[in-house]
């Protein structure tokens, strides 16, 4: 299953009108289907204004493997930080059967 990533698209606040609305054309037609885009107005007087366009577009495969084994890594991580805070703590956590994977604990 992919997920979707958020992607950004920022405009410079010196343009002429007709610069920005072809600009913001340009972005919509290439904006994929069922992307839920935003603008947002950003920044302030001292850094600048942006337009801010964002919108959602599903993963590609290399970011997707990249997740996975980060995925992997974090939950493994987890797992050793749990069983040394039991060890610490001499109790034991296990999920209760019929209990919707809810931890019971037993000291």
């Amino acid at each position: 299953m992919k997920r979707r990533v958020k992607e950004f698209v920022e405009i410079a606040d010196h343009v002429s009108l007709d610069d920005l609305i072809g600009k913001l054309a340009e972005v919509r037609a290439s904006l994929p289907q069922e992307c839920e885009a935003e603008m947002r107005l950003r920044g302030d007087e001292v850094f600048g204004h942006r337009i801010t366009i964002s919108y959602f577009r599903e993963q590609t495969d290399e970011e997707a493997e990249v997740e996975r084994r980060y995925a992997e890594a974090t939950r493994e991580a987890k797992e050793r930080e749990l069983e040394r805070l039991q060890a610490e703590l001499g109790v034991v956590c296990y999920a209760a059967p019929g209990k919707r994977g809810k931890l019971k604990i037993v000291a």
